[in-house]
């Protein structure tokens, strides 16, 4: 609903444009909640979540002869989503930090603080103080994606707008600025619906 908009007018809307919406709706990918079974992209490949009751440990991948990538996660099964969404959390900050670093170095820059989130409007966001913030969900992608991320940001760092200036920066230390730009157009909003119940 508009911000400006009213609950009247919202409700008119949506009983005139009712098969509209759901069409819209219908066209929304399916959550994927982190339990047994689901398939999740780490780092762009998909890889099945799998129950381990009887293993210590948390969270950690695995190839199977057959060559398929599975998710082990320990423990009870009642913790396995939470542990699953703190592993992909803590493997966005390490690949996350490390590229942010390197493009720092690049840039002679310094990075203040990375913190990791769950924004839902935006991938990444940069203070002019030097704190980069970035959604976990860049883990799911290709690496290329995330590595424009961390990219894009650090580039902020010398540039705060998106001037020819600013991309000319990240141009300059990502080589893949276009390609996951348009990944991000295409498949982007897809990532929005792991850890999701129905």
């Amino acid at each position: 609903m508009p911000p400006r908009g009213t609950i009247v007018e919202a409700k008119d809307f949506a009983q005139r444009h009712g098969a509209w919406i759901a069409a819209r709706l219908g066209r929304l990918p399916k959550a994927a909640p982190f339990l047994p079974g689901t398939l999740v992209p780490l780092r762009g490949v998909p890889h099945k979540i799998v129950h381990r009751a009887g293993e210590r440990g948390t969270v950690w991948t695995e190839t199977r002869d057959s060559g398929e990538k599975i998710l082990c996660v320990a423990g009870g099964i009642e913790h396995t989503e939470r542990r699953v969404l703190d592993f992909l959390k803590r493997e966005a900050r390490r690949d996350l930090q490390k590229a942010a670093d390197a493009y720092a170095d690049q840039l002679g820059v310094k990075v203040k603080r990375l913190s990791i989130r769950d924004q839902s409007s935006r991938w990444g966001s940069c203070t002019s103080a030097g704190s980069l913030s970035f959604s976990w969900r860049l883990i799911l992608a290709p690496p290329f994606v995330l590595d424009y991320l961390a990219a894009h940001e650090v580039a902020h760092l010398v540039e705060m707008n998106h001037s020819p200036r600013f991309w000319k920066v990240c141009g300059k230390i990502c080589s893949s600025v276009d390609r996951a730009k348009k990944w991000l157009d295409t498949c982007g909003n897809d990532l929005h619906r792991y850890g999701v119940d129905d």
